[in-house]
């Protein structure tokens, strides 16, 4: 793939400083969710609530974040991912230091975190757009790979903290000294792109049809994923494995998990296509691991880990890439489009597996999630085939009279 040239507005600078400031960035602006659950026993001995009023908050967290992914997204296309970068670190520094100094009560806690909920959107949205606009073309897919495997970073700081400063000075201290690395995360945030200005015909090319339904579908795959990460000690526990076992398998998930998403961003910038049908394969294949879940045995459950977790949840960083790559002109919007799919998976994933696994069983649940993640597969399939249509045609406008458009 060709180098592309610098877009307007966006200063020259290394691929270090780009893809280490998008991963400060990303790492920072998702803390304050993650710390809330790190520190649930915490905050919720001091403040009165047990652990199905977080999983209310988180799903409602994730709920506000599809409202706002797409009014984001077109802030951050409007003002640029330089400025938008940049509040939203400060935002989601402000958002953690109200916690520390005024969550008194659940009700606050809900209400701060809801408030704050659009710093991790403009957060990965506007690191999208940076990495977009100035990260070298062969090595975009490797930087979007690395840094959605900066999600689980977060989760691995955030359980550091409990021992650290949960444990001994105490939960409200976590937050403050998090907040202070959102705001020191400024200092390493790449220049990135300012104000571009956006023409009709740039906007209509965006295929949101499309990119609605490879939403759709994603948050479908989503929806499972959560599924798999929240609930999977659990279910292995109730299948009589041994706590401590059933812990080991969800660490071994979760570095396969962060090892093929920059594995597939690492191949993505040596092929030349196929990137959307590459997620696809990996949700297909990923369904076939969720089944295995709801088969009795540390083997069945250690194989279903493996491949639910390492291809099942091993896209997102890839799809964004692809993303980015069919909408150059407005890769900020059009991935956000995308994420609010994303997001209501988060939102109603956790809610829809408790409930059949309460009401039902753990193997139901994982049945149920593994057909979700089969259809998400073949939805990103149609999805794809609707954004290839959508190019070709817009090759064929673009071409003189006459001249074969191809493919």
């Amino acid at each position: 793939m060709p180098e592309q040239p610098a877009q307007p507005g966006t200063e020259q600078q290394s691929a270090v400083r780009v893809g280490s400031g998008a991963v400060a960035i990303t790492t920072a602006t998702v803390l304050p969710i993650f710390l809330l659950g790190a520190l649930s026993v915490q905050v919720g001995a001091e403040l009165g609530f047990d652990p199905a009023a977080l999983g209310l908050i988180v799903s409602a967290y994730f709920g506000v974040s599809a409202l706002v992914s797409l009014p984001v997204g077109k802030l951050v296309e409007k003002l640029g991912s330089r400025r938008t970068s940049r509040i939203a670190l400060v935002g989601a520094a402000i958002s953690m230091l109200l916690i520390a100094a005024l969550a008194r009560s659940y009700a606050a806690v809900v209400g701060i975190v809801l408030l704050g909920a659009w710093t991790n959107v403009m957060g990965q949205l506007s690191t999208n757009l940076t990495l977009a606009r100035a990260m070298p073309a062969r090595r975009l897919g490797l930087s979007f790979g690395v840094k959605q495997a900066c999600v689980p970073l977060a989760t691995l700081l955030a359980g550091l903290a409990v021992p650290a400063v949960g444990l001994t000075v105490g939960w409200r201290w976590a937050y403050v000294i998090a907040a202070g690395m959102a705001l020191g995360a400024l200092a390493v945030a790449p220049r990135g792109s300012g104000p571009e200005e956006r023409s009709a015909a740039r906007k209509a090319d965006r295929a949101t049809g499309a990119l609605a339904v490879v939403g759709i579908a994603a948050g479908l795959g989503a929806a499972s994923s959560t599924g798999l990460s929240i609930f999977l000690v659990a279910s292995a526990v109730d299948q009589g494995v041994a706590p401590g076992l059933a812990g080991l398998v969800l660490t071994l998930g979760s570095v396969v998990a962060v090892v093929m998403r920059m594995l597939h961003g690492w191949l993505a910038d040596r092929r030349a296509g196929g990137h959307v049908a590459v997620v696809a394969g990996s949700l297909l294949l990923g369904a076939a691991g969720v089944v295995l879940l709801a088969v009795p045995g540390s083997v069945a459950l250690v194989v279903g880990t493996v491949l639910g977790f390492g291809l099942g949840w091993s896209w997102p960083g890839l799809l964004q890439f692809a993303v980015v790559r069919l909408n150059p002109s407005a890769p900020a919007a059009a991935t956000a489009i995308v994420q609010v799919g994303v997001y209501a998976g988060g939102c109603l994933g956790p809610v829809g597996f408790g409930l059949l696994a309460t009401g039902i069983s753990f193997a139901a649940a994982w049945i149920v999630a593994a057909v979700a993640m089969l259809i998400a597969g073949i939805g990103v399939l149609v999805g794809r085939r609707m954004l290839l249509r959508h190019r070709d045609a817009a090759r064929a406008r673009d071409l003189p009279a006459g001249v074969p458009a191809g493919r």
